[in-house]
């Protein structure tokens, strides 16, 4: 047997392992679905159960706990999931060197839009989730929109594009446009099909409220730092 070739015993095991890998993630993103599933009538996290949420994925209850100690970290994963991919997705859009600011504005729109459209069961639960329903869920957002909002203002500060404003004004500022955004999701989620010229309409009402901020942002004013007091 040469150096490469492994024992039929070793690698039977890997397989399984790997197929015991596949089906704990199955089941797990079945049981996520399903919470969004449920939520989809206009019902809130908090008023789900348990056995709701496995029987609608088609497992036993015991399932559940191989991956959420309960409820509510089942809420977090979802919120979690929900941020991960759209946060990477405007990070490589603002940092793909698109020449004119107002252009990388308009595609972060557009790729907004595009992940709110074919991710509508989340948008539902973050958007039904982001004012009322279990403090655990909104304080999990709220740290989502923080997460948007700093590694935004890390984005445009190594791009130079606001250099006479201090970080903690970037920030404020991107907080401004992220919660601006999540607000706007709603919109997204009621516009109605087949009509193209509505779509259009939310992305340019969309980008010029973008441009006034950031228009904002250019003209805004640092206030010099408080001079030092002497010694006595």
């Amino acid at each position: 047997m040469s150096s490469k070739e492994e024992p039929a015993g070793a690698v039977a095991e890997r397989q399984n392992l790997g197929s015991r890998s596949q089906r704990k993630q199955l089941t797990r993103d079945a049981l996520l679905e399903a919470a969004l599933r449920l939520m989809k009538e206009g019902r809130g996290f908090t008023g789900l159960s348990l056995r709701e949420v496995t029987r609608e994925a088609g497992v036993v209850p015991t399932a559940f706990y191989r991956h959420f100690r309960d409820m509510d970290e089942l809420g977090l994963a979802l919120v979690e999931e929900c941020g991960m991919t759209l946060r990477r997705l405007l990070r490589e859009t603002r940092r793909a060197g698109v020449p004119l600011f107002t252009d990388m504005i308009r595609r972060s729109v557009l790729v907004y839009k595009r992940y709110v459209e074919d991710n509508r069961l989340q948008f539902l639960f973050i958007s039904s989730e982001r004012d009322g329903g279990s403090p655990v869920i909104r304080e999990a957002i709220r740290r989502e929109v923080a997460h948007f909002t700093n590694e935004m203002a890390q984005d445009l500060r190594s791009l130079n594009a606001f250099p006479g404003l201090s970080m903690a004004t970037l920030e404020m500022i991107c907080g401004l446009v992220v919660n601006g955004m999540l607000s706007t999701a709603a919109d997204i989620l009621d516009l109605p099909p087949r009509r193209p010229e509505l779509d259009q309409e939310l992305v340019e009402d969309s980008v010029r409220r973008l441009r006034v901020i950031f228009l904002g942002a250019l003209q805004w004013r640092e206030k010099p730092a408080a001079a030092k007091q002497p010694l006595p």
